[in-house]
C-alpha cells in the first residue's frame, strides 16, 4: 500500500504528507499524455451532424498541418483543438487550450483557445451570429494571422469523407513529447521548467 497524507484540513499538512502526495503524483503525471490519447477516442463515432466524426476531423486537422511542415507543437495543438468537444459543448476551445496550457507555447495555446471563433467565420452568419466576431481580435494581427490560417488551412478544410488521415498511432510519439515536461506550471519549480 502507498503512503497517504494523514491531513483532514490542507492548512494542517506536513512536509511528510507533501512527500507522500509528490510520490503519487509523479507517475500520475507521467501518464496525462496516455489519458488525453484516451480521451481522443472518446470523439470517435460522434458526428455531431458533421460529415465525419470528431475524432477523423482531428485526425485531418493534425495530418494537414503535418503534411504542411508544422512542428511537432503546432502538430499537436492541430490534434487536441476539438478534444473539448463532449465536455465543454458551448466553450470547447476553452477545455483544449486548458490542458495544452502547461505544455505550448503562447502563440499555439492563443491559437487553440480562440479557434472557435475564428472558424465561426465560415458559418456564424448561418446560424444568425456574426461571422466577424473575430475581428474582436484585430490588435493582436500576429496572434489573428496565426489563428486565422489555422482555421482556414486546417481545421475548415478537415471534414472530407475520403482524406488519408494519418492514423492517431501516428500522432502518439509526438503528443507524449509535448506532454513529457510541463513549460509553464505553478507546480512546478521554474529552474526545473
Amino acid at each position: 500500500m502507498t503512503k497517504r497524507a494523514t491531513f483532514s484540513h490542507i492548512a494542517e499538512g506536513t512536509a511528510e504528507d507533501w512527500a507522500a502526495i509528490t510520490e503519487e503524483f509523479k507517475p500520475y503525471a507521467a501518464a496525462l499524455a496516455e489519458r488525453v490519447l484516451s480521451h481522443l477516442g472518446v470523439l470517435k463515432g460522434d458526428h455531431g451532424g458533421f460529415p465525419i466524426d470528431r475524432l477523423e476531423h482531428c485526425l485531418q486537422t493534425a495530418t494537414l498541418a503535418h503534411r504542411d511542415g508544422r512542428d511537432e507543437e503546432y502538430v499537436v495543438c492541430a490534434l487536441l483543438h476539438d478534444i473539448g468537444d463532449t465536455l465543454g459543448s458551448y466553450n470547447h476551445a476553452d477545455i483544449a487550450a486548458a490542458i495544452l496550457k502547461p505544455f505550448v507555447s503562447p502563440e499555439n495555446l492563443w491559437m487553440v483557445q480562440h479557434h472557435g471563433v475564428f472558424q465561426g467565420y465560415y458559418f456564424f452568419h448561418h446560424l444568425g451570429l456574426d461571422r466577424n466576431l473575430r475581428d474582436r481580435f484585430g490588435d493582436q494581427p500576429e496572434l489573428f494571422q496565426r489563428t486565422a490560417e489555422f482555421c482556414e488551412k486546417y481545421d475548415a478544410p478537415a471534414f472530407m469523407e475520403d482524406y488519408d488521415a494519418l492514423p492517431l498511432s501516428f500522432f502518439e510519439p509526438m503528443v507524449r513529447r509535448v506532454f513529457a515536461r510541463p513549460r509553464h506550471s505553478m507546480y512546478v519549480k521554474q529552474s526545473e521548467q
